[in-house]
């Protein structure tokens, strides 16, 4: 794993040495390739360019938005607006995932397993 990304050891300890599935939203590739793009992520070259072979040496599920997910994260009571965060929290909830999120907006949230 490429060791300039910034996880948390325990989250980076999870990923390379846990057999539990990864899932990776499909909000998460949209946030990242939109700031590099707009330059607001400029150390995540790597991940940028190599996005779906990490996704494979991982063995990572790609976590689509389903129709629940944008129903959800449009109905659920936070004051928070931002719509990516929103679809972020709704994803972990009807699906019951841990969101590994160093955010503390998702703190707001008791629904949400937060893992960092």
């Amino acid at each position: 794993m490429q060791k300039d990304v910034k996880l948390s050891d325990r989250v980076r300890t999870l990923i390379e040495y846990s057999d539990l599935p990864i899932f990776v939203s499909a909000v998460s590739a949209y946030e990242i390739m939109n700031k590099y793009r707009l330059g607001k992520l400029p150390e995540y070259s790597y991940v940028a360019e190599n996005y779906f072979d990490i996704l494979r040496r991982l063995s990572a599920e790609e976590l689509p938005i389903r129709t629940s997910h944008a129903y959800f994260a449009g109905k659920i009571e936070w004051v928070h607006r931002d719509p990516f965060d929103r679809l972020l929290a709704a994803q972990a909830i009807t699906d019951n995932l841990t969101l590994i999120t160093n955010d503390a907006v998702f703190q707001e949230l008791n629904d949400v397993k937060i893992l960092w």
